[in-house]
């Protein structure tokens, strides 16, 4: 086991500065008393502006009434009756025959690109997805379509519209290859604004939707994972992400998680897995049981824990799965309900008005040595800039105590009127150390 002394992790100063040192990345992170004071707050700004009337479909291009502006779909989650189905290569006549309640499509304007993995390692499509590419350009709604928004993305390349023509009808099926077989998919929400709302700021965020709604989210988040990994034998990681609103880098203020499949893990996965080889017990360690030491612990239930995390340049909230499992799909359904619970409790804390970034860490498919797969909700109220730069010190403006009483208070309130699945909110020190069972398989 490694050596260390907790205390150089989270040391509190006579006035009141706290001085962090992230366990896992390093970085140097400050929280100055009275620096930022920001409340969470979902009301409405006066810089709101009233919805128009009639359905709420068609607000920017990610609603389902615009589906002809982004690439076809790989798959949508339907509710049928008292039970949720996975519809797989819908073709143009499948689009209105019901609503989706979540839809994967590829992402136009992928980081990893088809022609990435198609000319590093001679990457092509299953014969399933050539065969839905086939049908879908041999439908005349299809073949629109997809020549439409092939058009769009070589012209946001630079293209002139006669080039991205040419480019198209030189190119055949396989130059539209990244719009069935890319490797870089969008998870889009059905709704735009929350059921009730009245003005613009009302957005649909993951804490507006239902704990059941949010479980069958992260599900079929789950489901493309699975998918990728299927079709591209040359995947060794999969990030997933989620920006909320444009301050997060978000494109689009439409509820939406991006899954973008790597050929390698990563500077952070390897960091962590590296750590994890020295002493398998380090999530414990300098994850929940130092939240609990410094009284950072605020809810739980029998699948995960979540924590104000320490040491993050942002104001971060950490939420670790317990199940022995290290991976998302080898959750079983009650571990993936207990953790989407609390992951969703969270953003509900937090609010629609927050800018957040939603990250996935959990331990590579051929990675020997496990870590416990976690989630961090990180909120955008500060931007770096050139005192960070200069010193490599961050200066996160809002104080991990006062960050945990603000998402407590928000938890309460919310829990109160039967707003959050099954979680128990707790006093900031665990009662049992080492909750995480990642190590124990």
């Amino acid at each position: 086991m490694l050596s260390r002394k907790h205390s150089s992790y989270y040391h509190t100063m006579p006035d009141g500065t706290v001085k962090q040192t992230n366990p896992f990345s390093g970085a140097e992170v400050w929280s100055i008393p009275g620096r930022g004071n920001k409340p969470i707050t979902n009301g409405v700004p006066s810089t709101a502006q009233p919805i128009k009337t009639g359905p709420y479909s068609d607000s920017c291009i990610f609603c389902q009434a615009q589906y002809a502006r982004i690439a076809p779909e790989k798959s949508r989650l339907v509710q049928l009756k008292n039970r949720h189905e996975i519809l797989y290569y819908l073709l143009p006549e499948q689009i209105e025959a019901q609503t989706a309640e979540f839809r994967r499509v590829g992402n136009m304007f992928e980081i990893v690109t088809t022609e990435y993995w198609k000319k590093n390692y001679k990457y092509s499509l299953m014969k399933p997805v050539e065969q839905w590419r086939d049908s879908y350009l041999q439908h005349p709604a299809g073949k629109l379509h997809v020549g439409s928004v092939a058009k769009f993305k070589l012209k946001q390349s630079g293209m002139t519209a006669e080039q991205a023509e040419q480019t198209i009808a030189s190119g055949g099926p396989n130059a539209l290859d990244g719009l069935f077989g890319g490797c870089h998919d969008l998870i889009i929400g059905r709704r735009h604004y929350t059921d009730d709302a009245e003005f613009d700021s009302q957005l649909c965020s993951s804490g507006e939707l239902t704990p059941e709604e949010h479980f069958q989210y992260f599900k079929f988040t789950i489901d493309t994972m699975r998918d990728m990994l299927e079709m591209n034998p040359y995947i060794r990681y999969i990030s997933v992400f989620q920006n909320w609103l444009r301050s997060a880098g978000a494109s689009v203020d439409h509820l939406h998680k991006q899954i973008c499949a790597l050929d390698e893990w990563g500077a952070t996965i390897t960091g962590k897995v590296q750590m994890v080889l020295q002493d398998p017990n380090i999530f414990n360690e300098l994850g929940a049981n130092l939240a609990s030491q410094h009284n950072l612990v605020f809810a739980q239930n029998d699948h995960a824990i979540a924590f104000i995390g320490i040491g993050h340049r942002f104001p971060t909230i950490e939420i670790h799965s317990k199940s022995a499992a290290p991976r998302p799909y080898q959750h079983t359904t009650e571990e993936l309900r207990g953790f989407s619970d609390l992951v969703h409790a969270c953003h509900a804390a937090m609010g629609n008005g927050s800018s957040c970034n939603e990250e996935w860490f959990y331990t590579p498919m051929d990675a020997v040595y496990t870590m416990p797969w976690h989630v961090e909700l990180k909120w955008r109220v500060n931007v770096p800039a050139g005192f960070e730069g200069g010193t490599g010190i961050y200066i996160n403006p809002v104080l991990p105590s006062d960050f945990r009483e603000m998402i407590v208070t928000q938890l309460l309130r919310l829990s109160s009127i039967g707003k959050t699945g099954n979680i128990t909110i707790v006093e900031g020190c665990m009662n049992d150390p080492n909750p995480l069972r990642y190590s124990r398989t």
